[in-house]
């Protein structure tokens, strides 16, 4: 994908003196008393905006943080916690401005961290009149959140629209990177692992990648759904049986590619879902009337596990089974680690995926972990991100 990079205009020479605006992702979690529980997603700001700064450009830098009512300012709401934290990251002065639509004063070699943007009233609709108001804060945009890549909102699109140039932050570059290297041009084979309790949540991603993938792993409910389809029993397990039909349109479009949905061979299953529940492990074939399916088996885990070392390119949403359950987490670890241990290029997403890849400590190990939930869904599903389409766009412009 063709856009206009904070790195090239770095190498440019074109940020020195100049007034960056970059939109970053910094919606951290927080506890009841406003203490940051968790920084990655500030920690992984900070290359963006030292870059900036080392150019010698002017700094401002805003992000969203929780669902606040725009115009309605409440404490809890306010980036503060963020801009001491970011201070002490960047080891300057990050002040805060509260109401800065109007104007920011900021100097060269400075940054300043704007209020949360989601506060402004017309931000979520990309209201035009705040976009142009934003976008003539700064001579360069910078967009370096991928979390919001999937909304046109004033500070995500409108703002490249208007402002003199845009250009991608070296986070949101490296999505773009990541996503054309594993989608766009991959190495074959192709294996995409799409796992989820219900099939109508990623249905529309499932059938666009039964368009481009070589294999296509379903895990959790999703699974017991295409199980479903292929004339197996899955006892009391949690499925969509409306579904069935779309499930098996899936597997015959796999199948005329000469692609395949391969269908666990054994699973683990419980009587009830708990922790402490009772695992046992049968043929697919086997499952009872009152089991549930939490796991798939380790016959299916092993040849998972041999496809994956096999793979040219693996795409990695969801795990396998009830893998916060210990009983119900080996299938989820065996294939964790049968990635980490490939030779693919590996890109991997969604909240319960990075959970996965924490607990078995396999960071490293992965090619390309993305920052986006929604995002990272939305491009499996085939979609041209907004943030991807303006970005292009104004660099074909010039």
């Amino acid at each position: 994908m063709d856009v206009l990079r904070l790195s090239d205009l770095v190498a440019a020479g074109r940020i020195a003196g100049r007034r960056v605006f970059i939109r970053a992702d910094l919606n951290v979690p927080q506890d009841d008393a406003g203490r940051i529980t968790e920084d990655t997603r500030i920690r992984a700001s900070v290359p963006c905006i030292r870059m900036a700064l080392a150019a010698g450009a002017a700094v401002m830098v805003t992000s969203h943080l929780g669902r606040p009512t725009e115009g309605e300012f409440r404490p809890e709401d306010s980036l503060a916690p963020v801009a001491a934290r970011l201070s002490e990251l960047l080891g300057c002065p990050v002040p805060l401005v509260r109401d800065w639509v109007g104007g920011v004063e900021v100097r060269p070699g400075e940054v300043v961290l704007l209020e949360n943007c989601r506060l402004n009233k017309g931000e979520k609709k990309n209201g035009e009149e705040l976009a142009r108001k934003m976008a003539a804060l700064c001579d360069v945009f910078v967009h370096d959140a991928f979390g919001t890549a999937h909304r046109a909102e004033a500070s995500t699109y409108g703002i490249a629209q208007y402002a003199p140039l845009a250009c991608a932050g070296p986070l949101l570059a490296a999505e773009i990177d990541a996503i054309t290297k594993a989608l766009a041009a991959p190495r074959r084979p192709l294996v995409a692992i799409v796992a989820g309790s219900k099939v109508s949540t990623k249905l529309t991603i499932l059938q666009s990648l039964a368009g481009k993938v070589d294999g296509l792993v379903v895990g959790g409910g999703i699974a017991n759904t295409f199980l479903l389809a292929a004339g197996l029993p899955i006892g009391r397990s949690l499925a969509e049986p409306a579904l069935v039909a779309e499930a098996r349109a899936v597997m015959d479009a796999m199948k005329a590619r000469g692609a395949e949905v391969p269908i666990p061979v054994d699973v683990v299953v419980a009587p009830r879902f708990a922790a402490d529940a009772p695992a046992t492990v049968k043929d697919s074939a086997d499952v009872g009337a009152d089991d549930m399916i939490l796991d798939i088996g380790p016959r299916t885990a092993r040849m998972l596990a041999d496809r994956l070392a096999a793979a040219g390119t693996i795409v990695w949403n969801g795990p396998v089974g009830v893998f916060e359950f210990d009983a119900f987490a080996q299938g989820t670890e065996t294939v964790a680690r049968a990635i980490a241990a490939s030779s693919a290029f590996s890109i991997a997403g969604g909240g319960d995926t990075l959970a996965a890849i924490a607990k078995y400590g396999i960071e490293k190990d992965i090619g390309y972990i993305s920052t986006g939930g929604g995002a990272f869904l939305e491009v499996l599903e085939g979609k041209t991100l907004p943030a991807f389409e303006i970005l292009a766009r104004r660099a074909a412009q010039g």
